[in-house]
């Protein structure tokens, strides 16, 4: 077949399924073009897209501003590597860490290298500034976290389809109930070689569990007691999400350390990743203040791509996107609309049990077993009515939709959710 032979979407799926790697289930729908909170198939049929590549494109897709600076910085550098300075590289460091109130910052591409730079900046604190013997340096993670498939974050993951078959497994983590407060007191009072405490604040791929309002201050405080630097992976409830820039901000949406610090609760490590590029390249990176990101000496971390001309560029576009545009606030107060709407219907309802989220992060709970595939087929269902949402743990719908999403459009969107359930009503 002649790669400029037009195909089916059929076709096109076949071929993804007889040459690549069997290691995603998608939605059987094929996309060509997006353009704010759309996207398009092959065929030129539109769909509302509740999933925002895994909130990557909190900006809308294709964003002129953030385009075209990728367009730009490519026409000019693309790459140096570190070995040697480039004339971005400074400009974005700086702009990043005034933007989230850091000293400083590693740069790196993906989520996953993300946690994993977190998890080795963590242990070299431990031994050489907080004094813990070496190789004896442990973290707390939470039970239903997702922070990545790397070796070392299957290691402590819940997922036995992640996990299965992948192991020796890397030690050095302690697992807790998330949203637990005293369970991770006792292991803070009980284990003296505790480094850190690994958290997403709010648990997106578990199905969307937020925790109680006072969770991560008390977290920070706990932390700040027994001297165990507290890592929070934004890498996707970060970037306005949520309401706020950050989800530790509780419910400021101001730029920098926040204003309101009764609630915000400052990690000592920060993990971004996925909308700092407003997904339309790999960026993440990883923030912390001097005393902690010091110890990370030439040659002990680094990426070939990390820091590029054009990952820098396009992060300061879409960072500026978010404040230009008030996405936070945006999503603020159309995620209300969102789980009040939904909300109304779920009180009659006989499909859906629980909506449960924060800003425009929300999630539907089916009326079905976890291992069912009521919320598949709901999901196909939503497709042919113009709109794309995926299932997490089974019986639980993610929606999460582009942050430029206007009150109409989402007033649309929830008509099409609704009219979908209804179709599935037991």
């Amino acid at each position: 077949m002649s790669v400029l032979e037009k195909i089916s979407p059929n076709e096109m799926i076949s071929l993804e399924d007889k040459h690549g790697a069997h290691n995603y289930h998608p939605l059987p729908v094929v996309l060509a073009k997006g353009k704010g909170v759309y996207v398009w198939d092959v065929d030129g049929k539109k769909y509302y897209d509740f999933l925002s590549a895994y909130s990557a494109v909190n900006q809308g897709h294709c964003h002129p501003k953030i385009i075209g600076a990728m367009i730009a910085q490519a026409q000019t550098l693309t790459l140096t590597s570190r070995a040697f300075f480039n004339d971005k590289l400074g400009i974005y460091e700086e702009f990043i860490t005034n933007y989230f109130g850091f000293d400083k910052v590693l740069p790196m591409n993906t989520g996953a290298e993300a946690v994993e730079t977190a998890i080795k900046i963590c242990r070299k604190w431990a031994y050489e500034v907080k004094g813990i013997p070496e190789n004896e340096a442990q973290i707390i993670v939470c039970d239903g976290n997702f922070h990545g498939r790397t070796t070392t974050i299957i290691s402590f993951s819940n997922d036995e389809s992640a996990r299965k078959n992948f192991g020796p497994y890397t030690a050095g983590f302690v697992k807790i109930p998330y949203d637990n407060i005293g369970a991770l007191e006792e292991v803070l009072k009980t284990n003296k070689n505790i480094a850190g405490f690994l958290v997403e604040p709010i648990q997106g791929e578990a199905g969307v569990y937020t925790p109680a309002t006072d969770y991560m201050m008390q977290v920070k405080n706990l932390c700040n007691s027994h001297n165990v630097l507290f890592i929070a992976d934004e890498i996707q409830t970060g970037i306005a999400r949520t309401g706020s820039l950050l989800s530790v901000c509780g419910d400021c949406t101001c730029q920098n350390a926040c204003e309101r610090q009764e609630t915000y609760a400052t990690p000592d490590i920060l993990i971004l990743g996925k909308a700092i590029s407003g997904g339309v390249y790999p960026v993440s990176a990883v923030l912390a203040n001097n005393a902690i990101m010091n110890v990370i000496k030439p040659g002990q971390h680094g990426s070939t791509f990390g820091g590029n001309p054009i990952a820098a560029s396009v992060a300061i576009a879409a960072l500026e996107v978010v404040n230009e545009e008030h996405l936070a606030q945006n999503a603020r107060r159309l995620g209300k609309i969102f789980r009040e709407k939904i909300g109304e219907f779920i009180k009659t309802s006989s499909i859906a049990t629980l909506v449960r989220g924060k800003g425009l992060l929300n999630a539907i709970v089916i009326n079905d077993e976890e291992d069912s595939d009521t919320a598949w087929n709901i999901c196909m269902s939503l497709r042919d009515n113009g709109l794309l949402a995926k299932p997490t743990h089974g019986n639980i719908i993610r929606f999460a939709p582009p942050l430029v999403i206007n009150e109409k459009e989402l007033l649309d969107c929830i008509t099409i959710i609704i009219r979908t359930l209804k179709q599935f009503e037991k």
